[in-house]
């Protein structure tokens, strides 16, 4: 498998991360340009009389289209690779899955991860023929260690993993991988492209659900893969194009609006986190607290060797369901919801979804971008109600 050529387009590598969150995908300015181009709405394009994309000629937007290519260059840019976006986090998941395995593989999955990851794997890859083997997030690493990876055709890595939190050494694993001949995708949503890059790390895929943290304002469905392999590329292009998981114009515009803020939003977020897990963690109603940057966390030392930067959420564990439920209407600024990474503060007792392993009183806390003393009061004083 070959290596990208002249892939995303790559700005200057000294710039910082709030700088290449806004600049990503532009091209240099043209006098009377906006400074951003707006969507184009079309589902067909004139041909004249020239082949279907001969020269890159736009045909039909099931295949791509001119917003999109503008937004893939951008995130393809922060994730250090080509990037093919998706209607949905499911969505990238599935291509960056299908797009690989054959009837009769083996794929390793986390048995912790995003849940509707594993009924992927339940439902479809089982049925047609695929070996899945379940495996904790914190148990990969041994598993690659040992070489129990032969024979594998995929492994998938989520981490930190959803909802618990758990590392993963993307390198070790990558190595492993890469000498069993497998193909090694990482689940990056939680740490985001700023928070760590596992294709730097040695991964083949990196893959996100653009509609948590990497978007942030909770009114977007998207995912993405990128890559450096022209191989792996084209293999998931092809499985866009005849799938029709492409998103639309105006999502795509809207999601290259949305992540210029994604430095300042994950400033915040991580500030906030790192003083509401100090807050739960000294509360004796509280237990299990999980956030990759505390000290004492077991994944610490691991996520700040391999991660660039912390995120927003928390993990924890109260009494049971009726506490959790007495904490938030307490609460007026912690909302009941489900996914994270948004502008709002959010928390989630997991249980209720059913399909992870965790007791009823597990919550995932996603921190917004409010004022972190105010989050912080208001969360200490619904505790109260525990």
């Amino acid at each position: 498998m070959g290596s990208i050529e002249g892939g995303a387009r790559v700005g200057d590598a000294t710039w910082g991360d709030g700088t290449r969150a806004v600049r990503a995908g532009e091209d240099a300015p043209v006098p009377g340009a906006p400074l951003r181009p707006s969507p184009v709405f079309a589902a067909p394009y004139h041909l004249g009389d020239r082949p279907p994309r001969a020269d890159g000629t736009d045909a039909y937007a099931r295949t791509e289209h001119p917003t999109l290519r503008v937004f893939e260059a951008a995130v393809g840019e922060l994730d250090g690779g080509r990037c093919l976006s998706f209607a949905t986090g499911m969505a990238a998941i599935s291509a960056a899955v299908l797009a690989v395995v054959r009837a009769g593989d083996r794929v390793v999955l986390p048995s912790d991860g995003y849940y509707t990851t594993r009924l992927l794997a339940r439902d479809e890859l089982e049925r047609y023929g695929v070996t899945v083997e379940y495996v904790p997030t914190p148990e990969i690493g041994a598993v690659a260690a040992r070489g129990d990876l032969d024979g594998a055709a995929l492994v998938l890595l989520e981490t930190p993993s959803n909802p618990q939190l758990d590392v993963c050494d993307i390198a070790a694993v990558a190595r492993a991988t890469r000498a069993a001949g497998a193909v090694l995708a990482v689940d990056n949503t939680t740490a985001t492209p700023l928070g760590q890059r596992p294709l730097e790390l040695g991964a083949d895929l990196t893959v996100g659900s653009d509609t948590k943290a990497l978007t942030g304002h909770s009114d977007l469905l998207l995912g993405h893969v990128s890559t450096g392999d022209d191989e792996l590329y084209a293999r998931l292009k092809s499985f866009r194009d005849h799938t029709g998981g492409t998103p639309g114009p105006f999502e795509a515009w809207l999601g290259h609006r949305s992540m210029s803020t994604l430095d300042l939003r994950l400033a915040r977020q991580a500030a906030t986190a790192g003083a509401v897990a100090d807050l739960l963690a000294a509360h004796p109603a509280v237990s299990g607290v999980r956030w990759p940057w505390r000290p004492g966390d077991p994944s610490h030392d691991l996520a700040t060797r391999q991660m660039l930067r912390p995120n927003g959420v928390v993990s924890a564990e109260l009494p049971d369901a009726a506490a959790v439920a007495r904490v938030l209407g307490a609460s007026r600024l912690w909302t009941a919801a489900t996914s994270f990474g948004g502008v709002h503060s959010t928390l989630d007792r997991r249980a209720q979804w059913g399909g992870d392993a965790v007791p009823e009183g597990f919550v995932r806390l996603s921190c917004g971008i409010e004022d972190t003393a105010d989050l912080v009061a208001d969360l200490a004083a619904a505790l109260d109600a525990v």
